[in-house]
């Protein structure tokens, strides 16, 4: 046989196109060409191959060899091609008489130089596009684990070239990874909780109320007065990732060099980026694209604390994805997409020495600089974050007398409840309802409704924080068990439009 054909997967953002891997022998002076847009490291698979076969036990045909990565106008990176070409090769040239139908597989994995396949990125995402085909995969042993997440798919394991070959050939079948039972018990790990925060009620009732809708929150404060605790510990009172938001948010970071791991099945995503993360970091980009930050969070949290301190094209690229829910990354011949649904929670300093309102420290910046520092949040993100909160600084003494408050547990009852109802009511949480369900869902008192038109019109809100507002007053209102909204659930939420 001079032709094989096999099937392998590349990676586009969150797709996993399907490439047919062809492999001709024929005669003439040795050479070894790939063709079908590689980049390097596809190219360099010559000599893997090369080596890997012949460490294996095998003769290197010493003949014309052209591999084809089909379809030719999509652009192919990585070294997950390796054993697939290895194959290709082995069967093309007559070495191996493969008694299964090698077509009914998938193959991906890099092969070391004595024919070890090496683990890949990328192989959950390809997992989660596979099992359209009806194909089963074949992968290193070191992917198998995370790509057995993908139900209703057969993964098998291999740890060399010569173990993939005896599987073809019926000599020694490959093990296949069971999909294992998964156990949320995450949240039972961390040694995180609500009531370990003593003092700032207002605020836990704004994080409450942030985390029964989904929305957005800004947290202004002194240094030290607990924004970054309070925002560790939002995802204590959250519910965990379903099965199906729990594959998606680890097929994103089965793309980057983040682990996959069992034990943190159904964990909501926590991301904390520095403030000197740049704009290719926050959204994503490289000559290949990998997702960033704000695609990490995606299903998660997204918490930016010193906030005016990132850089301002940093800020600014979060206005779209948190409008449209997704990541757009554009080049030359292609445009990749990744999602980004995630729960923005930022802090900041009210001024930039940060005593600004501090009952003991007193506050040296000038007018000017105060107003340049918030200045750097822009009026259209602004517009955009849903609630706004001052924490007030508590002194030593003060905190000592105070209670620790509600533990997480009972306030993540009442924040599910509240989802609850939400799910029953519109099929979706407040923080997603648009513009013509907020009309049909948020049904609001007469006057509760003056209310809210007086305060914009006193406060100047834009149509986009008006929508807001109401959203806000609706899961107020649902945490309450309230059908409707009142003056109490409006009044409460235009607090939380706080302007500086």
């Amino acid at each position: 046989m001079s032709l094989a054909k096999l099937y392998s997967r590349a990676i586009r953002g969150m797709q996993a196109p399907e490439v047919v891997v062809e492999v001709h022998v024929a005669g003439g002076l040795p050479a070894f060409s790939i063709v079908g847009l590689p980049d390097t490291e596809v190219k360099e698979s010559r000599d893997r191959v090369r080596s890997a076969i012949s460490m294996s036990g095998f003769d290197f045909p010493a003949r014309r060899i052209t591999v084809n990565l089909a379809p030719a106008d999509l652009p192919k990176e990585s070294g997950r091609y390796d054993l697939p070409i290895a194959l290709g090769v082995l069967i093309a040239s007559g070495m191996i008489k493969p008694e299964l139908d090698y077509s009914q597989f998938e193959f991906a994995g890099e092969l070391a130089l004595d024919g070890a396949l090496r683990k890949i990125h990328g192989a959950l995402a390809m997992a989660y596009n596979a099992k359209e085909s009806k194909r089963s995969f074949i992968l290193p042993a070191d992917n198998a684990v995370e790509a057995s997440y993908v139900e209703n798919l057969d993964v098998y394991k291999a740890s060399n070239l010569n173990e993939v070959v005896a599987h073809l050939c019926g000599e020694n079948s490959l093990s296949r990874e069971i999909h294992e039972q998964i156990h949320d018990d995450w949240l039972s790990k961390i040694n995180l909780d609500f009531n370990q925060v003593k003092g700032q009620i207002g605020v836990k009732t704004a994080l409450e109320v942030a985390a029964a809708g989904r929305h957005s929150l800004l947290m202004v404060g002194n240094p030290g007065c607990g924004k970054s605790m309070l925002s560790e510990r939002l995802i204590t009172i959250l519910p965990g990732l379903t099965n199906s938001q729990a594959l998606e948010t680890a097929s994103i970071h089965s793309l980057t060099k983040h682990e996959v791991s069992l034990t943190d099945w159904g964990k909501i995503p926590f991301r904390h980026p520095h403030h000197s993360s740049s704009a290719v970091a926050m959204v994503g980009g490289g000559s290949n694209p990998k997702p960033g930050e704000i695609s990490l969070a995606h299903n998660g949290v997204l918490f930016m604390d010193e906030m005016p301190e990132f850089d301002r094209r940093v800020l600014e690229v979060l206005r779209e994805p948190l409008e449209t829910k997704k990541v757009s990354i554009s080049r030359a011949s292609y445009k990749v997409e990744y999602p980004a649904d995630f729960q923005l929670i930022a802090a900041m300093n009210p001024c930039p020495c940060g005593n600004r309102g501090h009952s003991q420290n007193l506050c040296k910046c000038s007018a000017e600089q105060i107003a340049r520092y918030q200045s750097k949040i822009s009026a259209p993100l602004l517009d955009r974050i849903d609630l706004v909160v001052q924490m007030p600084h508590l002194k030593p003494e003060e905190l000592h007398n105070m209670p620790a408050g509600e533990n997480s547990e009972i306030i993540r009852k009442r924040v599910l409840k509240a989802r609850e109802f939400q799910l029953k009511r519109q099929n979706k949480l407040n923080y997603a309802l648009n513009n013509n369900e907020i009309e049909t869902f948020c049904q609001i008192e007469p006057k509760a409704h003056d209310l809210l038109k007086s305060a914009s019109g006193r406060l100047g809100l834009s149509a986009r924080a008006y929508y807001r507002v109401l959203k806000v007053a609706r899961s107020i209102a649902d945490l309450a068990g309230s059908k409707v909204i009142s003056m109490p659930h409006i009044a409460q939420s235009i607090q939380y439009r706080y302007t500086f």
